[in-house]
């Protein structure tokens, strides 16, 4: 293999490349500078700014799970990766692939405990599918190919590098290698689909529950499919992270909510709960109330198999990609089912078309439309100017003479020090506390409300 003399920022940044990511959110810092210094060679690779980590991550996530590419973002040091860990727990959350990174002081000098300085990997690592330093530059191809590979590995996930200065600002010639995808589009054995299919006909209520593997599969057509062939409500997962089902899908009725009461309630009228790729009835405030009813049968499909039945048992848990699963078994029930089952959807479809999310959105629209010439302002306008009116003149729309309190607003020690004022007036505080003055009715609608 060809061995390019290169330096640690510039292969970072031809990695991350070589990765396919496109663009790099950050906020640098001194730690940070080798990568802003390299990316003036990478002007493809598009660099976004924000102000604080906690943006930079979240803007990382939201175009993360917009494109469905791998992302990148850059932090500095132990207080900026720090500011990042809300926005990191999103992503964890989320599993949204990410590979997070954060300037290091170098090795050596951090042992002197700079201005700045913690340890990283151990702030990282609970948030993550796993984190690492770099401590040698001949490992920083590998450690970059293999984050960016157990990111987008399903369940996908944020990981974390931290960069020490050194590493950055070293050169050598290192192999970068190659990246590498693990294909795990995988579906059921055909046994197992005869099975499943079986159940599902068997049921006399289904429900279909939606989640976020739907997107990442890219089986939102699939999904609408499959509810139409069986004639099932479908509803997004309680906790959604974005759209999980076709809204215009005549079978969509909306999504569960996280009120235990409420969701036993709902689910009690039907006898199988069909969940793709979701954790189903992940719950917020404590109940004693148990939203999953009694007899419920559960059929689990989905690749996170930490979520196959994690806290209910499910009659069926197949761990597979929900696209290719239902790209497989839509056909084996269309010919199991035959003449009955399409006489029996049909007639299911119908009867969810008052109830789905199609018809609420009609009724919603319809409702609005009808108040669209109500003034929602006007009223609390006119209150206010009976309330407020200090002359006749502020009805008719006129200006008024107002006595309004000079304002002195607190400055800091060191306002104090270079000015000699503590605050923005120069008023001389023996004089009168009040002035006159001229405000137009709008100023003082501003003014008082």
């Amino acid at each position: 293999m060809a061995r390019n003399q290169i330096t640690g920022r510039s292969a970072f940044l031809a990695l991350l490349k070589d990765e396919g990511v496109s663009h790099l959110f950050g906020n640098p810092g001194t730690t940070e500078l080798p990568v802003m210094h390299a990316l003036k060679d990478y002007p493809d690779l598009t660099y976004v700014m924000a102000m604080q980590e906690s943006l930079v991550v979240a803007m990382a996530d939201g175009f993360g799970r917009a494109s469905g590419q791998l992302t990148a973002c850059n932090v500095h040091v132990a207080p900026g990766l720090g500011n990042a860990m809300g926005s990191l727990y999103n992503a964890k959350f989320t599993g949204t692939p990410m590979i997070l990174t954060a300037g290091q002081q170098e090795q050596g000098h951090g042992l002197t405990e700079p201005m700045l300085y913690d340890p990283l990997v151990p702030i990282a690592a609970p948030l993550v599918k796993w984190a690492i330093e770099v401590t040698r530059l001949e490992d920083l191809p590998r450690i970059v190919h293999r984050a960016a590979k157990v990111a987008m590995t399903p369940p996908t996930g944020p990981v974390f590098i931290s960069l020490p200065g050194d590493i950055l600002n070293q050169e050598a010639g290192i192999d970068l290698g190659a990246a590498t995808r693990v294909d795990s589009r995988v579906r059921p054995s055909d046994e197992t689909l005869a099975a499943l299919a079986d159940r599902i006909l068997k049921a006399e209520r289904p429900l279909i529950v939606a989640g976020d593997e739907i997107v990442k599969s890219d089986a939102m057509a699939e999904a609408a499919r499959f509810a139409e062939l069986i004639g099932a409500p479908a509803m997004q997962q309680s906790v959604p992270y974005g759209a999980h089902f076709l809204s215009e899908s005549p079978c969509f009725v909306g999504g569960l909510s996280r009120d235990q009461a409420q969701v036993r309630a709902l689910l009690s009228k039907h006898d199988v709960m069909i969940v793709l790729g979701a954790d189903a009835l992940r719950m917020s405030v404590w109940s004693d109330i148990d939203p999953m009813p009694d007899g419920l049968v559960t059929l689990q499909i989905g690749l996170v198999d930490w979520d196959l039945a994690k806290n209910y048992p499910a009659q069926m848990a197949i761990r597979a990609d929900v696209r290719e699963t239902l790209r497989a078994l839509i056909p084996v029930i269309e010919k199991k089912g035959g003449a009955a089952l399409k006489k029996l959807a049909a007639k299911r479809v119908v009867d969810l078309a008052g109830l789905n999310w199609s018809a609420k959105r009609g009724k919603l629209v319809t409702e609005i439309e009808a108040r669209g010439s109500a003034r929602p302002i006007a009223g609390s306008m006119r209150g206010m100017e009976r309330s407020f009116s200090p002359n006749p003149g502020w009805q008719r729309g006129q200006s008024t003479t107002l006595m309004t309190p000079t304002i002195r607003l607190a400055r800091s020690p060191t306002h104090r020090l270079a000015t000699g004022r503590d605050s923005l007036t120069t008023r001389n505080p023996s004089r009168a506390r009040c002035r006159a003055r001229t405000v137009s009715p709008w100023r003082m609608a501003r003014v008082l409300g």
